[in-house]
């Protein structure tokens, strides 16, 4: 069965079996996801607010941080509060096949077991590299018809959260397959919050990584569960899937690393917007497009933006970030996406909603045939004059096939940072970061994550 085999990958893997490039990359894993939650403070105080008061009321000792505070909590609940600060602000990596955001599950299960049983900087990444792996393969057998209700990094994150909790623990391949089946029957998270972009965008990857951390406790406990949770006629797959696609569970395992076709975010906004800003961005600097001139903007592209990502009620700030109408708008008003593009100001901004109202968003089943390979966007931006401006991206930058160079993680890190953390602070929770293989403990890096008032 299936989840034998994941499981048996699981428990099986050892440091020895990663590729350098994967031993890295989990690291840089670590260090996108780690500054966005460091930005949530800053970004998104409400959210950090509620994440920390979470973590408060299940108090531990010795315990799992929350970034950014010295709160000391059960493991399970460090990873909840965790998992939302990482996704606050929309900024976190993607893998678009799977399309879910794998960081903000593996990452808070990975460092709050790390820190709760005094696990070696090795220990935690190979922890993350095996939940990354099943997270996506599970992913990649459910998707694309998935999407049509349920959010799957709160539902295929879960699995991922259990392998890496259950390597964090040192369960055998029984025990990890037990944490999976228990991972199976947990796993939930409703695509309802495109249109009011309320908070459970970003409770759904804490509560997987709850799920996981709980699902590999539970089994270490000797709970028992469904051996064929995936691939049982009620099972997952089944309940889950139009189209399942069991083979994408196990194809390539432990010789092809997803990881690596981890995508980091140069924008801080949905995925399916990054394509059409960067064709916005290009249109209005080539050709100095006065915003006020815009008669209409066009974004011809794939369906599931049309039917997930295309609501104008841009009533909160989560909600700007998913609307692909409203980042292109503000993208051409203001010749920029960066976080000051969804201050609640620029949201409101008269232009940049009369922009957004002339803004619409068309599916071609010319581009539907290139995603999720591509992320195809065709902007065409009409003036009152007349004049026609066209530009086409396929795939954005930070994309696997257009990645993003470490001096730029390093510097969307800095700038992650610097709401919170002096650049000696900043500086020396990067270095520990990237040199988690060496670490014996996770204390330093805990220390440092805990902020200025840590």
């Amino acid at each position: 069965m299936t989840p034998k085999a994941l499981a048996d990958f699981t428990a099986g893997l050892r440091w020895e079996d990663l590729p350098p490039a994967v031993a890295r990359q989990a690291c840089l894993v670590v260090l996108d996801a780690v500054g966005c939650a460091v930005a949530a403070w800053t970004e998104d105080p409400d959210k950090a607010r509620l994440a920390h008061e979470i973590a408060r009321l299940y108090p531990a000792s010795p315990g799992a941080g929350v970034i950014g505070t010295a709160c000391a909590a059960a493991p399970a609940f460090a990873a909840l509060a965790n998992g939302i600060l990482v996704n606050a602000a929309d900024n976190d990596d993607t893998h678009k096949r799977a399309l879910l955001h794998v960081g903000s599950v593996v990452v808070p299960t990975a460092l709050a077991l790390a820190q709760a049983h005094g696990l070696s900087g090795r220990a935690m990444l190979l922890a993350l590299v095996a939940g990354y792996e099943v997270t996506v393969r599970v992913g990649m057998a459910v998707m694309p018809t998935h999407y049509r209700f349920w959010h799957s990094t709160a539902t295929n994150g879960t699995f991922g959260a259990a392998a890496t909790a259950a390597k964090a623990l040192a369960l055998d391949a029984a025990g990890t397959r037990r944490a999976l089946g228990l991972a199976g029957t947990q796993a939930a998270g409703l695509n309802t919050f495109f249109e009011s972009g309320d908070m459970t965008k970003s409770i759904h990857p804490g509560k997987a990584a709850l799920n996981g951390v709980l699902s590999a406790q539970l089994a270490q406990l000797g709970a028992t569960s469904p051996p064929g949770i995936l691939e049982h006629p009620k099972g997952y797959l089944a309940a889950f899937s139009l189209e399942p696609k069991p083979e994408a569970l196990v194809a390539g395992l432990g010789s092809e690393w997803e990881i690596l076709q981890n995508g980091f975010k140069f924008f801080p906004s949905i995925l399916a917007s990054h394509s059409p800003i960067q064709a916005t961005l290009a249109l209005v600097r080539r050709h100095a497009i006065d915003p006020a001139r815009i008669a209409r903007i066009t974004n011809e592209t794939y369906t599931t933006v049309t039917t997930h990502f295309s609501s104008k009620e841009v009533g909160s700030v989560m909600a700007a970030r998913v609307s692909v109408p409203y980042c292109i708008a503000v993208a051409a008003v203001d010749g920029a996406l960066t976080q000051a593009q969804f201050a609640p100001a620029r949201i409101a901004d008269k232009l940049v909603r009369q922009v957004l109202a002339r803004t619409e968003v068309i599916a071609d089943p010319a581009l539907d045939r290139l995603y999720p390979a591509n992320f195809p966007a065709r902007v065409t931006i009409t003036l009152d004059s007349g004049e026609v401006f066209q530009e086409t991206v396929m795939l954005p930058k930070g994309d696997p096939g257009a990645p993003l160079s470490e001096t730029e993680l390093a510097d969307k890190f800095r700038e992650n940072c610097r709401g919170m953390l002096d650049a000696d602070h900043t500086a020396r929770l990067r270095a520990a970061i990237l040199d988690l293989a060496k670490a014996e403990t996770v204390a330093e890096l805990s220390a440092l994550l805990a902020g200025p008032n840590g």
